[in-house]
């Protein structure tokens, strides 16, 4: 699992989510290589890169490299629900007449790494450090030098999308100060060191080498995009600088893959191109626009890529598509494969969401996709990425199934012995009108119901039960298991491995499922 270096947030990877944006700037820009790290002596600066190799000590490095780093501590108030332990009764209204005890607010407390970029006091640190996980307001924010120097902190400017924040100190005099290198550059092997707080410990340094340099970890946001690196990477190390040899800040500390939560080895920054720009406009108060189509996509995995016929480690896959989103409008569907965009191959490494999000809004891209085997181009014009608020309560269906009663399915068959059983691991019937209503389903929904899944086939491995609807099996919508058995027969014809279903569950979207055949 991926954990945000923190100590109140785990965030876990995803295999589908929604297109979120990115910086409509450009993020390959060319940020200026070469920063010095800041001490009052210049000349000191051109003895900081040691020869090339394994360095004999990161010693005199670490010394001018640390006075930088900050420990970033803050007050907020969090507001929690109150259990009412006499809801229900006549006796609630001693809560104020709340039944579930309505809520009230508690004072917590995160702490974090930082680094500051620029002798007035401004400093980079990531969104999580200063925010109370979407749940509470920050009342206050500490700054604290190596030295024990505290100094209160202004907000200047945040970004949840990218997870980066910019403060600011007024400490009276000119600070200790590091600039962003250009991580384009690195290379995986390279020698790196990250300095932090991890677990509150001030100016911890730990080493390591770039393990690798474009990560995807699967989330599928904008900015899954990485520099992994074994140097032991902890909480409260988030925020923290991973520097390069010369000195320079390559890459911002985030996250960490542990079953243990702690370090396992596998640690995660935010590079420095990635980052440098957007600080920038967070100094400058001004506002990060991100590209948006408005889809819900998942990776294209080889089970996938094998129903459909299309070449693996190539492609992200349309799960659904927002009603009039601009995605919609350039006439993408649900069950599309994208293979190119803005003349950009979609690879593990340089996503969908990548390239999109990192779009300014209002341009107009090619889109190369494939659809039901025919291999085609539309046109989308890039829309301006809503806020996390409105995203979180859109629906990419245009109309939600309630939830009904599953009497009809108190007594299941035994499975049987047809093609469909044998082939794909479940029994179905043809869905009708009461099956429909029991199941929630919108009226109209053609397909056939599932009725036993055999827990040791593909479709029970991947999550297929009871009640979920069948729409359509390789594009071609099924309303009879007959029309189901001719579909399984041409993909054992075509030496198809697997057939994509499109599956609709109770209260959830459709969805696409790529089953191996037996």
């Amino acid at each position: 699992m991926t954990e945000d270096v923190k100590p109140v947030r785990y965030a876990y990877g995803m295999t589908s989510a929604l297109l979120l944006g990115g910086a409509a700037i450009s993020l390959a820009t060319g940020w200026p290589a070469g920063a010095q790290v800041a001490q009052n002596d210049a000349q000191q600066m051109q003895t900081v890169a040691p020869r090339a190799g394994a360095p004999a000590s990161f010693a005199e490095l670490t010394q001018q490299l640390q006075p930088a780093v900050v420990n970033i501590s803050t007050r907020q108030r969090v507001r929690v629900a109150n259990a009412n332990p006499f809801a229900g009764t006549p006796f609630a209204d001693l809560f104020g007449g709340q039944q579930g005890g309505g809520s009230s607010t508690r004072e917590a407390q995160s702490l974090g790494s930082g680094f500051i970029i620029s002798s007035d006091g401004f400093v980079v640190t990531n969104n999580h450090v200063i925010t109370a996980d979407g749940q509470g307001e920050v009342e206050s924010i500490t700054v604290t030098m190596p030295d024990g120097t505290e100094y209160p902190a202004r907000l200047v400017g945040r970004d949840a999308a990218s997870d980066l924040a910019v403060l600011k100190v007024s400490a009276g005099k000119a600070l200790p100060f590091v600039r962003f290198g250009d991580s384009r550059s690195a290379r995986v092997g390279d020698w790196i060191i990250a300095i932090g707080n991890p677990f509150g410990l001030g100016g911890t340094v730990t080493a390591g080498i770039i393990s690798a340099v474009t990560r995807a970890t699967g989330t599928g946001s904008a900015y899954d995009r990485y520099l992994q690196t074994d140097a032991a990477i902890n909480r409260g190390n988030s925020g923290g600088p991973m520097f390069d040899m010369k000195g320079q800040v390559i890459g911002i500390n985030n996250a960490i893959y542990s079953p243990t939560g702690g370090s396992v080895g596998i640690g995660f920054a935010i590079p420095a191109e990635t980052a440098a720009p957007i600080v920038e406009k967070l100094k400058a108060g001004q506002s990060i626009e991100r590209g948006y189509l408005g889809i819900r996509i998942q990776a294209l995995s080889e089970d996938m890529a094998d129903s459909i016929g299309v070449p693996h480690n190539r492609g992200e896959f349309i799960q659904a598509v927002e009603p009039a989103g601009a995605a919609a409008k350039a006439g993408i569907q649900a069950g599309d494969v994208v293979l190119r965009v803005a003349g950009k191959d979609v690879t593990p490494d340089q996503t969908l969401s990548y390239i999109v999000a990192n779009t300014a809004p209002g341009t107009r891209i090619p889109v190369e996709l494939i659809r039901k085997g025919q291999r085609l181009t539309v046109y989308a014009v890039v829309a301006k990425r809503p806020t996390e608020e409105e995203l979180a309560q859109q629906s990419f269906d245009p109309q939600q199934p309630q939830r009904g009663d599953d009497d009809a399915y108190n007594n299941p068959q035994k499975q049987g012995q047809g093609v469909v059983e044998q082939a794909l691991g479940f029994s179905a019937i043809p869905l009708n009108a009461t099956i429909a209503r029991q199941l929630g389903a919108a009226d109209g929904t053609q397909g056939v119901v599932i009725t036993v899944v055999d827990g040791s086939s593909d479709a029970g491995q991947k999550g297929l039960q009871r009640g979920d609807i069948v729409l359509s099996a390789n594009y071609t919508e099924v309303t009879t298991l007959a029309q189901l058995e001719n579909i399984v027969k041409t993909a054992k014809t075509q030496n198809r491995p697997a057939v994509l279903l499109r599956v609709q569950r109770r209260g959830q979207p459709a969805q696409y499922v790529p089953i191996r055949l037996r």
